[in-house]
């Protein structure tokens, strides 16, 4: 039997695993190793759409262990050329808190130990370097922020979201320095995903749900995974909506330009 192609894929968190249930299953080798999970592609609006599970499909892989070339080059040999990454995130900005929903126009990284390009080796062809001055496609992050409104969610539009290594979330001091710089959200795994995608001449855009205010935006305990998670299964159904409607817009415009 053939390989099932999709022209848009979506690289899913928390919560998201069980999107497409009824969506066929396509084991994919690459040259980095084995992606997180295998990939599901699924029909919606009656065009192919791949879905990958940024974690495993049962949450075992921590941001800093994730294979991320391997996931993103999964979905490339697919036929994906739209990717869309929605991403839990810890708010930063004053105005920003549990339940809202940014589309991040910057990026920062602030990781320390991952391998963030597909060139090793320059070989004969001499010098690669990505542009990456910004970071997100725009066409992307327009149709996230017209399929959020369509579903009556009134996303921020913009914002730089910092990239820490994880898995421990940022001290009091840390995210007071983030929050300083006027970085809007942080979160543990847009990067290299987002530069990954670059290099591949995909287009990217990461679709953020804020489920905490960080330890030093706030006077408070700090960030606990239960709140992390208690807010995103909240919005689970919410998030599906828009990835759906977004997806859909996504791959009729693919259809377009070709």
């Amino acid at each position: 039997m053939d390989r099932p192609s999709a022209s848009v894929g979506i690289i899913g968190g928390s919560g998201l695993y069980s999107m497409f249930p009824d969506a066929r299953e396509v084991l994919v080798e690459t040259p980095y190793g084995d992606p997180s999970s295998p990939v599901t592609i699924a029909e919606i609006d009656g065009r192919r759409v791949a879905f990958l599970a940024r974690h495993g499909t049962d949450h075992h892989i921590p941001p800093h262990r994730i294979n991320y070339r391997a996931n993103v080059w999964a979905l490339h040999s697919l036929g994906v050329v739209r990717v869309l990454a929605p991403a839990a995130v810890g708010g930063l900005s004053p105005g920003l808190g549990p339940g809202d929903l940014v589309v991040p126009d910057q990026l920062v990284d602030w990781t320390r130990n991952r391998t963030q390009t597909f060139h090793d080796d320059f070989g004969d062809s001499g010098p690669v370097h990505a542009s990456f001055a910004d970071p997100y496609c725009p066409d992307m992050r327009r149709i996230i922020l017209d399929a959020a409104a369509a579903a009556g969610w009134e996303a921020e539009d913009g914002g730089a979201m910092v990239v820490i290594e994880g898995p421990r979330f940022s001290t009091r001091a840390e995210s007071m320095f983030f929050q300083k710089q006027g970085w809007a959200i942080v979160n543990m795994t847009g990067h290299p995903e987002a530069v990954l995608a670059r290099e591949l001449d995909m287009c990217y855009a990461s679709m953020a749900l804020v489920t905490d205010v960080d330890a030093g935006a706030e006077i408070g305990q700090g960030v606990s995974v239960d709140e992390v998670m208690a807010v995103f299964a909240r919005s689970t159904d919410r998030m599906r909506s828009v990835l759906v409607e977004a997806a859909g817009r996504a791959a009729k415009l693919q259809d377009e330009v070709g």
